[in-house]
């Protein structure tokens, strides 16, 4: 079955933090926080996109820390979407939250009402990132309210940022492989961008934070999304949504913002699977032959690269490149065949 959120944004809402980076009025487009009373509304006016019928649907308490809300605001929230839930149009709730917010209480809260996915917002797994960015929690924050997620029947979440201040490829790296041995469910990848009316904005103008160039955020999320990749881990996240607003209104300033962020990160992973081959093999290449590269059919696009990028350097060691698709291959698998 297809799954789809239902989303529902409250920016800056109950979170008693100010992360450098954020500003969540900018990344939802809302200026306005729901009340409880809209809930059904919102469900309403996105039930006309949506077959209830053969999807998996889970409306999303996005853009604010939601357990950091008073637990009577929460209830409120939640049971305005009872009735979906108990008429089968919608499946469960997600929300999105703190790590040093989370406690066997709020859990008990949210199992009540339905919860069924909680993603932390943990950003990094390195100490001097969570100090540097502002955020208010540590690490071990992080690990105790995972086990707690997890421990308690709930379907985990991560959400990290990459290029924040202190932070590096290594360490990008290094969070990577603490996040995989907390075995989320799913985890979000968003290169730091530079928003209006943020600390990091200020940073950014008087020079003390140089954001990422495309070209460095594209490489670090690739080394990053290849090992989430690699150990199983589902990433349904990388980079922001492509909206026309961050441009448009002005609260994009500056950093690694494409539309296409997530095909860019997948196109240099299959360059580097394909340049490595081509090094390994180099002796025994049949550069008058056609050749034909089958892969896992979800990766078909990623493998032909963005803009062709990846067929276009394998024609110059072949006569003729074509991509094929395989259910049976998996990860980043491919099989070759000269004709």
């Amino acid at each position: 079955m297809d799954h789809f959120n239902i989303p529902v944004f409250i920016p800056h809402f109950g979170c008693p933090f100010q992360c450098i980076f954020c500003n969540q009025k900018a990344i939802s487009g809302k200026t306005k926080v729901p009340d409880p009373n809209d809930i059904g509304e919102i469900i309403e006016r996105t039930a006309s996109t949506i077959d209830f019928h053969n999807s998996d649907v889970e409306l999303a308490f996005f853009g604010g820390s939601f357990t950091c809300l008073e637990p009577d605001k929460q209830r409120k929230y939640l049971e305005a979407v009872q009735p979906y839930i108990a008429n089968k149009r919608i499946s469960g709730v997600r929300i999105s939250t703190r790590p040093d917010f989370i406690d066997k209480t709020i859990l008990g809260l949210l199992k009540k009402y339905n919860v069924r996915t909680i993603e932390l917002g943990a950003q990094s797994m390195d100490e001097k990132v969570l100090i540097a960015s502002g955020r208010g929690h540590t690490v071990n924050d992080i690990i105790r309210s995972a086990g707690l997620i997890k421990k308690n029947g709930f379907k985990l979440g991560i959400q990290t940022m990459i290029g924040l201040p202190e932070d590096d490829t290594i360490k990008s790296i290094y969070t990577a492989e603490r996040v995989i041995e907390l075995q989320p469910d799913c985890v979000r990848i968003y290169p730091v961008l530079v928003l209006k009316d943020t600390e990091l904005e200020k940073m950014f103008l008087n020079g003390t934070y140089i954001p990422l160039k495309i070209e460095q955020a594209v490489e670090r999320v690739a080394k990053v999304l290849k090992r989430y990749i690699n150990n199983d881990i589902n990433v349904i996240k990388v980079g922001l949504h492509p909206a026309e607003e961050y441009k448009a209104g002005g609260k994009l300033i500056a950093g690694p913002y494409h539309p296409a962020f997530r095909e860019m990160a997948m196109t240099w992973i299959w360059r580097k699977e394909f340049e490595s081959f081509l090094l390994r093999n180099n002796h025994t290449l049949q550069k008058n032959k056609d050749i034909t590269i089958t892969v896992p059919a979800q990766q078909y696009n990623f493998a032909i690269g963005y803009k062709a990028e990846n067929r276009n350097l394998l024609k110059q060691f072949f006569r003729r490149v074509r991509f094929a698709e395989s259910e049976k291959l998996k990860k980043l698998e491919f099989e070759l065949d000269y004709h």
